[in-house]
């Protein structure tokens, strides 16, 4: 028998025999190694860890410790889920059940039967059950016409509609124990691996997520290789409840939203437009100081913009439908770049004018599918911190560089201790069809990329077939308080639509060239990155960005009128504050304070009147003594400062 040379992620490169697996390669490095392997990726594709390697590779081994190795523990769950509800409930029909970020879920028609939350846990039971057999994740390739002989005899019409759009020769099938599935894997070795189940609940959602298709029962599920880690995720779930932007938005008057108006689209209260405008300021003056220029664009545009841009062939879907006015087609703005290229374009530019900066916070609007929508994450009209840098190739990396560290600013003023830099590139069998057809262009701005990276020792992975269709891009992943995570900005590199928009600038030869542009949005959308505030702060936010800063608690309703002159002394400070001047008892005006977040709060009875003084309380922390107001004030710029000033 021949061998192969596997290279290992060290680098070293080791021969085994062809039709090795990468559990046999597990195996010869360690036992203990290969009790933990899930799957492994093999020349940059993940695969399943029992699949025979037949020619030289390059090996990652995937444990529960990688994020590829979890996703397949998740997917092959899925499956053990889909065996244990055929097993109570013969004759449903399984859609999909994918992997998600944390844990899966499996889309079904039940048919005649009915399926509820109290059902789930004579379900898990079973799982656990069915684990411990551990049962072999057996993979088989088909033709299509046998695939679809196997699911019209099951009369399932969901893995058929599939089965539809998929080619000869790329179709598989998944067995465990007695139930098989279409699927492209990977998957576990041995459903034995699993050994905590919890299903999560239980929703309602459309076929593909098309609101004409018919509503399928979605449930939802997460597993762990130990019961500890379960049981640490569920009192993490219990946190992320408390958290939940939603029900925090609402106790704290943030935002609504409202069926007149429409879904995906929020309103914002009073408070909630109030932290608008403090990010917009902190945007405003980083942007400044960075050299950034201010502009604004119009809501909606004709067709031809998006066509130019390229961006009407690939995202139509996303965008909102057409409107025919003036005996043209127009459509409601979906992205800032196309404006601003225009605006670029105005007026001629010379390599003096470079690196030319342009900023805004462009509302934009996408038709996200209902089933989709969630809360301010997934909406459908957004207010997007939008940038444009219009640079030579020279330029490129000091700006992609000082984009990256603008990031990094930020995340020191929002306490943002855990982040990783996405990096995306494309997929050269998908030129022409997902992205622009340059292959020296990608090559080129991917490595360009890459090197700043490095340079700047910032975190990051790469992931193949993720980028624009444009242009390489970073997409900011980070971790709230309580870790969970958010995809929250981006960064990207676009060769394309500057020759698209014919976008030139004069050169020290006084020639013609086209600019590099990057896209970036450090701080997402208003929508978003509130959203993650909201439950990375658990509704406590810093003393600079709360819409009240302080609330001032008279001891009894006899010192309202002495409050009321506290309270312009401090508005005369810039200081945001109110006063409860209800009739109620001191103590219970405390807990309201806590209850709704009030950084600070200020408990004035005769003493302090007679003193001229204020007796402070901070949320959380209890008494902090007295002050004169002069000295409060400047206790609380102080603080601001200290939390801005990173």
């Amino acid at each position: 028998m021949s061998n192969i040379n596997i290279t290992l992620p060290d680098g070293s490169v080791k021969e085994y025999p062809k039709g090795s697996t990468a559990l046999d390669i597990a195996r010869s490095i360690s036992e203990g190694l290969a009790r933990n392997v899930l799957s492994a990726k093999v020349n940059g594709k993940v695969w399943d860890a029992t699949r025979t390697i037949e020619d030289d590779a390059t090996l990652t081994l995937l444990t529960w410790n990688d994020e590829e190795g979890k996703s397949t523990m998740w997917h092959s769950s899925a499956h053990l889920m889909a065996e244990a509800l055929e097993s109570f409930y013969p004759g449903i029909k399984l859609a999909i059940g994918p992997p998600i970020e944390n844990g899966f879920y499996y889309d079904i028609d039940f048919m005649e039967h009915s399926f509820s939350e109290e059902d789930l846990p004579k379900v898990e039971k079973k799982m656990l059950e069915l684990a411990r057999e551990k049962n072999e994740f057996i993979r088989k390739e088909v033709s299509k016409a046998d695939a679809l002989s196997f699911y019209k005899e099951r009369n399932d019409p969901y893995k058929l509609e599939m089965i539809n759009d998929l080619e000869d020769g790329e179709i598989t099938f998944y067995t465990q124990g007695g139930f098989t599935d279409l699927c492209r894997g990977p998957h576990i070795p041995t459903t034995g691996y699993i050994k905590a189940v919890k299903l999560l609940s239980v929703a309602g959602a459309y076929w593909r997520g098309d609101e004409k298709n018919p509503m399928l029962t979605r449930i939802y599920g997460v597993t762990f290789p130990k019961q500890k880690e379960l049981e640490e995720y569920l009192e993490m779930l219990e946190e992320a409840k408390k958290r939940d932007h939603r029900k925090l938005g609402k106790e704290l008057e943030l935002f609504t939203f409202d069926d007149d108006v429409g879904p995906g689209l929020p309103l914002w209260l009073p408070k909630g437009a109030f932290l608008i405008e403090q990010l917009e300021e902190l945007a405003k003056k980083t942007e400044r100081k960075a050299g950034y220029q201010r502009v604004k664009s119009p809501h909606i545009a004709k067709e031809q913009l998006y066509l130019t841009s390229g961006h009407l062939p690939y995202y139509k879907e996303s965008m909102f439908p057409p409107m025919e006015l003036d005996g043209g087609t127009y459509y409601l703005k979906a992205m800032n770049c196309p404006h601003h290229h225009k605006i670029f374009d105005a007026l001629p530019k010379s390599y003096k004018d470079l690196p030319y900066r342009l900023a805004e916070y462009g509302t934009c609007y996408r038709y996200e599918k209902s089933g989709e929508l969630f809360g301010l994450m997934r909406v459908r009209s957004l207010q997007m911190n939008d940038a444009h840098i219009y640079c030579t190739k020279a330029q490129f990396e000091d700006e992609f560089k000082a984009v990256n560290d603008m990031y990094l600013k930020y995340f020191r003023i929002f306490g943002i201790d855990k982040y990783v830099m996405r990096f995306s590139t494309h997929d050269p069998a998908r030129l022409g069809k997902k992205y622009v057809d340059r292959p020296e262009l990608w090559k080129e701005t991917e490595d360009m990329v890459r090197r700043v990276l490095i340079d700047s020792g910032i975190p990051y992975k790469e992931v193949a077939d993720e980028a624009a269709f444009y242009g390489p891009k970073i997409d900011v992943q980070v971790y709230s308080a309580i870790g969970k995570e958010f995809t929250l900005a981006t960064n990207q590199v676009d060769f394309a639509q500057p020759l698209s928009f014919n976008l030139t600038f004069t050169n020290a030869s006084n020639e013609q060239e086209h600019p590099i542009v990057i896209h970036r949005a450090p701080l997402g959308t208003h929508e978003r990155f509130i959203g993650f505030l909201i439950e990375h702060y658990a509704g406590k936010f810093p003393l600079w960005l709360t819409p009240e800063q302080v609330r001032i608690l008279p001891i009894s309703e006899k010192f309202n009128e002495g409050c009321k002159n506290i309270l312009q002394s401090l508005e005369n400070y810039d200081i945001r504050a109110s006063i409860d001047d209800r009739g109620e008892k001191v103590g219970k005006k405390i807990r309201d304070a806590e209850l709704a977040k009030v950084p600070i709060m200020l408990i004035i009875g005769e003493k302090e009147l007679e003193e001229g003084k204020v007796s402070v309380r901070k949320q959380g922390e209890g008494d902090q003594g007295t002050m004169d107001v002069t000295e409060f004030a400047k206790f609380i710029e102080n603080e601001v400062k200290q939390q801005l000033e990173v």
